[in-house]
């Protein structure tokens, strides 16, 4: 039997029913890529790089899976193409979900199609406010600081408005 690994993950949308295809992007995540054992509060965001009318509702999940890390964002980059988001490289654009690897155990890794943890997440509100929801002290691999600090710290000025508790069933 293969060993469980705790990864965070971040999930956004700002087109359509948002809370619901997040809701719907959760059991998918529990059907092809792992447990769910803890989600945030859903978030209502401004978009981040990028000007558009729709704010995002984002919300961190911690899963434990079975998947290696590249299994575990081919899995989930499946979930985005079932659920008819398409990627434009190097452009951030409006969605309908987003689904991101944070952090995978205290594994770091950067390669050509994955950067674990997520290279940004540091210098985001939208990601920090939900990830310290659910794990503030966890300490970040690269950084060496907890969640929480890092959102202290973040120089982020766009807003981040906590908008419900997750109703999700585990």
């Amino acid at each position: 039997m293969a060993v469980k690994d705790k990864a965070y993950l971040l999930l956004g949308s700002n087109l359509g029913d948002r809370l619901a295809i997040i809701d719907h992007a959760l059991e998918k995540i529990r059907e092809k890529a792992g447990d769910i054992t803890q989600c945030s509060a859903y978030y209502e965001t401004e978009p981040w790089g990028f000007t558009h009318e729709n704010s995002f509702i984002n919300i961190v999940v911690e899963i434990t899976t079975r998947l290696e890390p590249k299994e575990l964002l081919s899995s989930l980059l499946a979930i985005e193409q079932e659920m008819g988001r398409t990627r434009e490289i190097g452009k951030m654009d409006a969605r309908n979900i987003d689904i991101d690897i944070l952090l995978y155990d205290n594994t770091v890794i950067e390669e050509l199609n994955i950067t674990v943890p997520h290279p940004r997440m540091h210098l985001r509100k939208f990601t920090l406010a939900p990830l310290a929801d659910i794990a503030p002290k966890r300490i970040h691999p690269v950084l060496h600081k907890k969640i929480e600090t890092l959102l202290f710290e973040c120089e982020d000025t766009l807003e981040v408005k906590k908008i419900e508790p997750n109703s999700f069933t585990f």
